[in-house]
């Protein structure tokens, strides 16, 4: 079996193959030409699907499309949590932080640990993604005209106003369309009745909740919270380090981004949430502690009430703190 390794980013990706005591490293471009070129490198390497095991962690949304190409091509494919690529890192007492070392690194990973074999989501969830995605696309544009209202006169505001109106019909479009999507699957619609049975959780959250750790598949509700990058981190050393506790923020940030308001909905209308903040509070904790430990619970339930097939249940919540 030969093992591969990539480091994903935006715009480009990092290719580490270990030969033998050697490394071939490699770049392309994070674009359907770049995923044609690797797969062509990897044929004339001699890494044939019935012998490759291609790693990658789960950095945001952009491992997504370079993962299915390569299960589609035949290779063997795992999505790494960027956490356990981090802890076997400070194993072997890695020193280089570039985009070259942590390709190897993840091949290491991969060749030490076999991690276990990735598969893309069913088709309507795939759908799903594509669709939120591209509405985040076009909220950010719309954001982008509407900063530019304060610059822009006479003509030039004309155009920034008939473009800025373009995107909010076309976002209302897409949103009518994620509707209508999740409507037409009596699978998507029943599990976003029961996300929305939690208070604090809307329209927006359920269906990326639907849409991106649906398609994971976890085995607990921790491993989703390590997934999102809301997992704590503790920095105690002996007598002298007692430094505050943070989010690792290692994982999908556009789900860390998106439970931010509804955990702070949630506080105000869920008795459950209030509960766990007041704890928090006695205890002298608050700001984004209290946040972050909110939107930790959030998951938590949100995987309970997918997992029990049963609405959320205030009162079990309160009972079980």
């Amino acid at each position: 079996m030969e093992f591969v390794g990539i480091d994903i980013a935006k715009r480009k990706f990092d290719v580490a193959w270990l030969c033998g005591e050697k490394v071939r490293n490699k770049a392309f471009d994070n674009t359907p030409d770049g995923h044609e070129e690797l797969l062509k490198w990897l044929k004339g390497k001699g890494i044939a699907p019935g012998n490759g095991h291609v790693a990658m962690e789960a950095t945001s949304q952009y491992y997504e499309t370079l993962a299915e190409v390569l299960f589609d091509a035949g290779y063997l494919v795992s999505v790494v949590n960027p956490l356990q690529i981090k802890a076997f890192g400070e194993v072997l007492l890695r020193r280089q932080k570039t985009d070259r070392a942590d390709a190897e690194l993840i091949a290491r990973f991969c060749a030490q640990q076999r991690p276990l074999a990735w598969q893309p989501p069913p088709k309507e969830i795939r759908e799903l993604q594509r669709l939120l995605a591209r509405l985040e696309a076009v909220q950010e544009m719309h954001v982008q005209e509407q900063n530019r209202r304060h610059e822009a006169q006479g003509v030039a505001l004309e155009s920034v106003e008939r473009m800025a109106d373009a995107l909010q019909e076309e976002k209302k479009r897409l949103e009518a369309m994620i509707r209508d999507h999740i409507d037409r699957h009596p699978g998507l619609k029943e599990q976003q009745d029961l996300l929305r049975s939690i208070p604090g959780v809307g329209e927006r959250l359920s269906s990326y909740f639907l849409a991106w750790l649906q398609a994971e598949r976890f085995d607990n509700a921790r491993q989703a919270v390590a997934f999102i990058g809301l997992s704590p981190r503790h920095r105690e050393s002996g007598d002298s380090v007692r430094g505050k506790s943070r989010l690792s923020k290692l994982g999908h940030s556009r789900l860390r981004k998106i439970l931010y308001m509804p955990a702070m909905s949630a506080i105000q209308c869920n008795p459950a949430a209030q509960a766990l903040a007041e704890r928090l509070k006695e205890s002298g904790k608050g700001g984004k502690v209290l946040i972050g430990a909110v939107m930790r619970k959030l998951v938590h339930w949100m995987f309970g009430v997918l997992k029990s097939r049963e609405a959320f249940n205030a009162k079990l919540a309160l009972a079980k703190g």
